[in-house]
């Protein structure tokens, strides 16, 4: 069966994209001095990562920490698969306590992993704010009242459609994919 995708969004408005999230993350949060980056793994740790390397060139941000925090063991549905769950490793070497969190992911769909990270994140102290940057938000099929704060691009599709986001470190080049099924991945 032939997998029918459409481009979303691809170079240089993919760029563009993520540059427009740098600046309003600079707006809001000036020299980062209480804020820090945490991505969801482990699809927003690339999206964190570029997210990083554009602040750094704009700004100093050689004290601001980043980690990367797992979120299976948190989600209400882990038991419910048939093969075994591999999860990645937390690279959170600090604690959130009065902090200003940044909460990183790529595609934002019924909320229930944001709902899993924002348990998960309790282990590491109780932040001052929480707020969620997501590369794509899927707006019209949220299980949970969970919405971002920063939003790359909003896409409204149809429950059976997939969002699949592809990285240039990983695959050819940036850019978002709308699958017409999951099963066309």
């Amino acid at each position: 069966m032939k997998k029918e995708s459409r481009t979303v969004l691809s170079h240089p408005r993919f760029e563009l994209t993520i540059d427009r999230l740098c600046h309003q993350l600079l707006e809001n949060h000036h020299d980062f001095s209480n804020a820090c980056l945490i991505s969801i793994q482990p699809r927003g740790t690339l999206f964190a990562e570029r997210i990083y390397q554009r602040l750094a060139e704009l700004t100093d941000l050689s004290g601001v920490s980043k980690g990367k925090l797992d979120v299976t063991f948190y989600r209400d549905d882990f038991r419910k698969g048939k093969a075994p769950l591999i999860p990645n490793k937390n690279e959170m070497n600090f604690l959130i306590e009065d902090k200003d969190v940044i909460l990183i992911d790529d595609v934002l769909y019924t909320g229930r992993t944001i709902r899993a990270a924002l348990t998960a994140l309790q282990h590491y102290g109780r932040p001052k704010s929480v707020e969620l940057l997501v590369l794509v938000d899927r707006r019209f099929n949220r299980h949970l009242p969970i919405q971002p704060d920063y939003v790359g691009l909003t896409i409204d599709s149809v429950d059976e459609a997939h969002i699949k986001v592809d990285w240039a470190e990983t695959q050819e080049e940036d850019k978002i994919l709308l699958y017409s099924r999951k099963e066309d991945i």
